[in-house]
């Protein structure tokens, strides 16, 4: 087994001045790099795993198409050549913007040729190959490339390190190198970073957390959660063990707290939901408090449907929240509340039985059981 360097290039000179500098405008008015690289598609069943190309390998999370044209993107390279049948999994590789175009060999070989005249440098790859710093490493099974994923481990860590990102323990950090990390934030052990990943500057992630596709502003705090596609804006503490589904917005300052979850919600700053407590399908405003275990029942059996909440609204603890429904500013829900009816602001909403008590009930009781 082994690994070894690999790029077929054929570099053409330049015909013209214009092309001395290495950058041509195309026709939509971007700068390009004058350089065009052909990728033969893999057409036999050995360069698949499990159904799957070699190229569309996850190597930390990310496909090895994704990587090799982010390495060529980084030099500057917008135009490839696809040689060989294309599929959509293969064409979501690609950096939006680049010029791709698609054909048989036939095909390549005509438009390699009128590039040339042109003055274009053309560089093909012929196998699955993965960058590591300047080079591109070929591979021909997925032995080979995990023996590369541990190295583009170590190159991701090391390109964040680079740019003020502290990493405890980068043996446990798993981070894909499609996400971007601001200066100053702090990578705790056991965190998993995924997609296309934005966290912003003076962050905590970690420990124990993983994050994917999300968006999240400066000076958050994600301890021992999950957060799947949304978005965490300035100053939002999540955790521990809460979870954030997909389609959440989070507002500056809020707090969701140990055994919450959150789906295709959005919140107002300084909202807070300490534990246990759902809310999916809801509009939440600036500085509500929900009580342990509120919960929005936005499924009926056939539908879901949204929760409006206002802002500075309080709600009690134990209050189910039955939509379509809309608490207005300023209310008051009591702890215990079922809310099926809309509540005025400023109102106080209570619904429960009113509490009887029986003197002696419970001493009478135990008595006859003991007998």
């Amino acid at each position: 087994m082994y690994l070894r360097f690999v790029m077929y290039i054929i570099v053409a000179t330049a015909k013209s001045d214009s092309a001395t500098d290495g950058t041509i405008e195309d026709e939509r008015g971007l700068t390009m790099n004058r350089t065009c690289v052909a990728i033969y598609l893999p057409t036999d069943e050995k360069e698949n795993y499990h159904g799957k190309p070699l190229i569309l390998q996850n190597v930390m999370f990310c496909p090895v198409l994704t990587w090799c044209t982010r390495a060529w993107a980084a030099r500057g390279v917008q135009r490839f050549f696809l040689v060989g049948e294309c599929s959509e999994a293969i064409l979501s590789c690609f950096p939006e913007g680049a010029d791709i175009r698609r054909g048989t060999e036939a095909d390549w070989r005509a438009h390699a040729k009128e590039l040339m005249d042109e003055g274009w440098r053309i560089e093909e790859s012929k196998e699955p190959v993965m960058p590591l710093g300047n080079l591109m490493i070929s591979f021909h099974s997925m032995a080979e490339l995990n023996q590369l994923q541990v190295a583009c481990h170590d190159s991701v860590i090391t390109q964040l390190q680079s740019r003020g990102v502290r990493v405890m323990d980068p043996n446990t950090a798993y981070i894909d190198p499609r996400v971007e990390v601001g200066e100053g934030t702090i990578i705790l052990p056991n965190t998993i970073l995924r997609g296309e990943t934005v966290i912003g500057q003076d962050c905590e992630i970690g420990p124990n957390a993983v994050i994917t596709s999300c968006v999240i502003g400066d000076n958050v705090q994600v301890n021992s959660s999950q957060v799947t596609e949304s978005e965490l804006r300035e100053g939002v503490m999540v955790g521990p063990y809460a979870h954030i589904r997909p389609g959440c917005v989070v507002g500056k300052n809020c707090k969701i707290g140990a055994f919450t979850q959150l789906k295709n919600s959005r919140l107002g700053e300084g909202t807070k939901l300490p534990h246990l407590s759902y809310i999916g399908d809801a509009d939440v405003g600036d500085h509500v408090n929900f009580g342990c275990g509120s919960v929005t029942c936005n499924y009926d059996g056939f539908k879901k449907s949204r929760t409006v909440i206002g802002s500075g609204v309080f709600v009690g603890c134990h209050t189910s929240l039955v939509p379509p429904v809309e608490v207005h500013d300023g209310a008051y829900i009591a702890a215990g509340t079922t809310v099926t009816r809309d509540v005025p602001a400023d109102a106080l909403a209570v619904s429960r039985v009113r509490q009887e008590n029986k003197d002696g009930w419970a001493k009478r009781n135990r008595e006859m059981k003991e007998k």
